[in-house]
Parts: structure tokens; C-alpha cells; sequence
């Protein structure tokens, strides 16, 4: 419960039905929600002795528990009031008000013992009012609850001083407020003034002696002085006139006598300063949960028939607490290590570390909330599921890595097998070209990171339920090989047998256009003969020409030479 958060008003945390006790349901619900330690303020008394008006004080309300002003007990069962402490707030404080001791309409008395003894098992204050003084009577019925060898075992021995000597024990009873109601006497011991302190101190002092009237009257205080080593005693005059206590609870304080309001304030101041958390043996702090557990512990047991033990009780408290406490820790691990863990880890003991790591944490948080692990036993039981969480983690890391692996591959070597369904491989030479493809896929898939620890046997499986293909390709090669031999031998004789004839052509050729050029050269040299005696006729004729023309220029400049010497002489003769 959160320090905000108030219950308005007592709600009835255990009813009692014909005697019988019933836990209320919806009360739990509120103590389930309280985180804080809690300080457990209990209260028991005959009834119509104001337990109830104390109790509201302690709340700070005029109203609240049930105050009555009859002679008919008012509270049934046990009531509860949570709110925050008023003066610490990291505290919550329970106020639990409890129906009235020696109610006449009851039919079995030991319900009384039974609800008395519930309350103090449950509280870590525990006010017990009682009416005028303190008398043979209140003490015996305040032993009769507290020894150890009826109602509040923590152990199997009734062996009183066994137990008593327990320091751990006994620090996990509530401490002791003793109030008197209505006290008129005078507080004086041999004309000495004492206080209320010390007349509770002087009312549980043994005598001195070894008879048995003496051992009786010491028992019941020897036990409570050992099992309430703290202890406080509040005295309260009458509140006001008896004809007004019928309305006690609508009066204001300047209506009430003065000493009773000194008193009533005194008590609240006390119980609010000296405020005890509700502990366990091993000074283990009760919250709202462990308070619950504890409630139901001890009334399942007392319906039942049995004593409630404090030991069960903290027993099937430890079970709850070290069973959640295991769960926790499970928690914890799961969590951390699925934000650590990324599979498939690269070797097995990196994934070790890890857990080793995360383990300890896990067992820390175990240790951090458990309490009680007797022998371990519950802290035996964490190591056991995380060993075997680190066996699951193997098993998956196993599996993370062949996923992986497998993937890679697929992805690496998928296209080489389609290759290899497609035929391309299956030619001669096709093994040699297969084999060195093979060993750069194997070089990638070396390459890819995270691959885990599986990642060679992946690799190897795969490469053995490839190796029949292997084979097959290289058998193929073997045959298409020899047979490319042969037609290689084949064709390189044909090609020779080839070549000898194109040699033979070639010659032949050869000849044939030796022959045709030899033919060529002799037509040639028959057209140059006769193209040089027609050009030698044709020079012929032409020499023959020019020598004619040659001659008849000369013929003609002759005849103008003659003619031109006539024509002088002819001149010469006409003049």
C-alpha cells in the first residue's frame, strides 16, 4: 500500500462465526497490496473495556472501530485499520482491534484463548488492557497464552528454557503495552512513589523460594518477563463521569478529565515513537504479504484443531517466499540473458560465461528475497532449473547454430547445385571446374560470422551428402573424357589424313598453276613477240614515214629555196 493511499474505515479482517474464524477476503486484498514493513498494533481485553476507544485514538478519528455502551461485546472477531504511519513514512501501521475477552454469550471459552493468541502471534505491539489493576487473574490468562508448551510453539520441546534461551526466537514477539482502565489506586510500594512502569516491573517479580506454591505463583512471570523483555505499562483514570461514558465516543476532550486526555495522548505518543515492525525469527521484516500468509497459516491451523506453531507458520511463510523468491530469480534470468544472448554464440563458452554471469545474478536476487532456505533446499532447487536453463540454452544454441548453418548453406552453395542439376558440370574437365567452385563456396561460407558451433559439422555433413554428386560428376568426367580422347585421336587423324590430302591438292594446285602460269607466261611472251614485231613494223612504218616526210620537207624547202632564189633572180631581171 502505497503511503497515500487511507483506508477510510476498519474493515473486519476475521470474523467470527459461531466460533468459528473466517478470513474476509477483501481485507486481503488490502494487506496483499502493502509493500511497506508494517507495525502491527494488536489489542486484547475484556470485553466492554475500551479496547476500541484506544484503538481510534491511535487512528486519529473519534469514530471508527465500534465503541459500545452496552453490556453486549460490540467487536466480533478482528478488525483492521491500515494507513501510513503518522510518524514514519516508509511504515505502514495496522491497527487491529479484537472482540472482547469473557463475553457471557459465548459457549466455548477457548475461543477466547483462540483470538487472544491470534493476536499476538500477528502483532509487534501488543496492548493488553485489563480494568482497575494488575491481578493474579490477568496474568495467568496472559501466561496461559504466551507459554510455549500450549499455544505458541516455534519448536517441538516443551522444554521451556530450550526455547526460551532463543535470542531469535523471542525477538520475533511483540513488545508488551500493558494498560489499566479506570485505575483508582495510588502508585506506591513502602510509602515510595512509583510508576506505572514499576508497578508492572514489581506485579511479574518472582518470590524466593523452591516450594511449589512458590514455583507456581513464579512460572507465568518467568515466562513473561522472557518472552516480553520489552515492556510498558500505561494507567488511565476514568475518562469522565459513568453517565457520560455511554457517550465517550461523541464527547471532545475538555468534556473528559484532563489526566485521561494527558494519558490517552501519552499512549498514542509511545506506541507512535516506539513503533516495532512486525518481524520473523532471523529479524525477517513482515509486510502485507507475509502478514496475510502468516494470518492464514494460524487460523488454518487453529480451525483445524491444532496449535498454531510459529514455526509452521514461518515454515509455509518461507515455502511462499522461497518459492517466489525462486521464481524471481528464474525471471531474472530469462530476462537477462534473452537481452544478452544472441544465438548462435560463436564458441560453447562464450554462451558458458554468459550464464555463469547471469547465474550469479539470478542467485543473488534468490538470496536478496528468500529467508529460511533450510539446508538450502530451495536455493538447491534455482541451481537445478538454471542448470537445466543452461542445458536448454546448449540445446538451442545447438539448434540456433545448424538453423544458421543450414541457411548459409543453402544460400551459399544453392545456386552451385542448380548448376549441377542443370548439367554444366557434366563435360569433360567439368570435375576440376566443380571441385574448384566447391572450395570458393566453402571459403565464403568460412567467411560468414556467427555461424556457431556447429558450423564446421554443418559444413561437413553437407559436404559428405554432397560427396555421391562428387562422385557422379567425376565418373562423368572420367567417361566423357576417354570418349573425347577418342574422338580427339579420331580427329586428329582425320584432320592428318585431311591435311595429307589438301597437301596433295595443294600440290596439284600447285602444279596446275605452275603449268597456267608457265602457259600464261608463253601466251604472254607470244603476244609480246608479236605486240613487239607489230610495234617494230608499226616503228618500221613509222620511220619510213618520217624518212618520206623527212625527205619531202626537204624537197619543199628546196623548192622555196629555188623559188625564192627565182623570184630574186626574176626581181633582178625586171628592174
Amino acid at each position: 500500500m502505497a503511503s497515500e493511499i487511507h483506508m477510510p474505515g476498519p474493515m473486519c479482517l476475521i470474523e467470527n462465526i459461531n466460533e468459528q474464524l473466517m478470513i474476509n477476503q477483501e481485507a486481503l486484498k488490502i494487506l496483499s497490496a502493502i509493500t511497506q514493513p508494517v507495525v502491527v498494533v494488536a489489542i486484547v481485553g475484556l470485553y466492554r473495556t475500551g479496547k476500541s476507544y484506544l484503538m481510534n485514538k491511535l487512528a486519529g478519528k473519534k469514530h471508527g472501530f465500534s465503541v459500545g455502551s452496552t453490556v453486549q461485546s460490540h467487536t466480533k472477531g478482528i478488525w483492521m485499520w491500515c494507513m501510513p504511519h503518522p510518524e514514519k513514512s516508509n511504515l505502514t501501521l495496522v491497527l487491529l482491534d479484537t472482540e472482547g475477552l469473557g463475553d457471557v454469550e459465548k459457549v466455548d471459552k477457548k475461543n477466547d484463548t483462540q483470538v487472544f493468541a491470534l493476536a499476538m502471534l500477528l502483532s509487534s505491539i501488543f496492548v493488553y488492557n485489563t480494568m482497575n489493576k494488575i491481578d493474579q487473574e490477568a496474568i495467568d490468562l496472559l501466561h496461559k497464552v504466551t507459554e510455549l508448551t500450549n499455544l505458541l510453539r516455534e519448536r517441538s520441546s516443551s522444554d521451556l528454557d530450550e526455547v526460551a534461551d532463543s535470542a531469535d526466537f523471542v525477538s520475533s514477539f511483540p513488545d508488551l503495552v500493558w494498560t489499566l482502565r479506570d485505575f483508582f489506586l495510588e502508585l506506591e510500594i513502602d510509602e515510595q512513589v512509583i510508576t506505572a512502569d514499576e508497578y508492572l516491573e514489581n506485579s511479574l517479580r518472582p518470590k524466593q523460594g523452591t516450594d511449589q506454591t512458590v514455583q507456581n505463583f513464579n512460572l507465568p512471570r518467568l515466562c513473561i518477563q522472557k518472552f516480553f523483555p520489552m515492556k510498558k505499562c500505561f494507567i488511565f483514570e476514568l475518562p469522565s463521569h459513568r453517565k457520560k461514558l455511554a457517550q465517550l465516543e461523541t464527547l471532545r476532550d475538555d468534556e473528559l478529565d484532563p489526566e485521561f486526555v494527558q494519558q490517552v495522548a501519552e499512549f498514542c505518543s509511545y506506541i507512535f515513537s516506539h513503533s516495532k515492525i512486525k518481524a520473523l525469527p532471523g529479524d525477517i521484516k513482515v509486510n502485507g504479504p507475509r502478514l496475510e500468509s502468516l494470518m492464514l497459516t494460524y487460523v488454518n491451523a487453529i480451525n483445524s484443531g491444532d496449535l498454531p506453531c510459529m514455526e509452521n507458520a514461518v515454515l509455509a511463510l518461507a515455502q511462499i517466499e522461497n518459492s517466489a523468491a525462486v521464481q524471481k530469480a528464474i525471471a531474472h534470468y530469462d530476462q537477462q540473458m534473452g537481452q544478452k544472448v544472441q544465438l548462435p554464440t560463436e564458441t560453447l563458452q562464450e554462451l558458458l560465461d554468459l550464464h555463469r554471469a547471469t547465474e550469479r545474478e539470478a542467485i543473488e536476487v534468490f538470496m536478496k528475497s528468500s529467508f529460511k532456505d533450510v539446508d538450502r533446499k530451495f536455493q538447491k532447487d534455482l541451481v537445478t532449473q538454471l542448470e537445466a536453463k543452461q542445458e536448454d540454452f546448449c540445446k538451442q544454441n545447438l539448434q540456433a547454430s545448424w538453423d544458421r548453418c543450414s541457411a548459409l548453406l543453402q544460400g551459399i552453395f544453392g545456386p552451385l547445385e542448380e548448376e549441377v542439376n542443370q548439367g554444366i558440370y557434366s563435360k569433360p574437365g567439368g570435375y576440376r571446374l566443380y571441385i574448384q567452385k566447391m572450395e570458393r563456396l566453402k571459403k565464403n561460407y568460412y567467411q560468414e560470422p556467427r555461424k556457431g558451433i556447429q558450423a564446421e559439422e554443418t559444413l561437413q555433413k553437407y559436404l559428405m551428402s554432397k560427396e555421391s554428386v562428387s562422385d557422379a560428376i567425376l565418373q562423368t568426367d572420367l567417361i566423357l573424357t576417354a570418349k573425347e580422347k577418342e574422338l580427339e585421336e579420331a580427329r586428329m587423324k582425320a584432320e592428318a589424313a585431311q591435311a595429307e590430302a589438301q597437301k596433295l591438292e595443294e600440290i596439284r594446285r600447285q602444279n596446275q598453276l605452275m603449268m597456267e602460269q608457265r602457259e600464261r607466261l608463253h601466251q604472254e611472251q607470244v603476244r609480246q613477240m608479236e605486240r613487239d614485231r607489230a610495234n617494230w613494223l608499226a616503228e618500221q612504218q613509222r620511220a619510213q614515214e618520217r624518212k618520206i616526210q623527212e625527205e619531202a620537207k626537204r624537197l619543199e624547202e628546196r623548192l622555196k629555196a629555188e623559188n625564192r632564189r627565182l623570184q630574186k633572180t626574176l626581181r633582178r631581171l625586171f628592174r
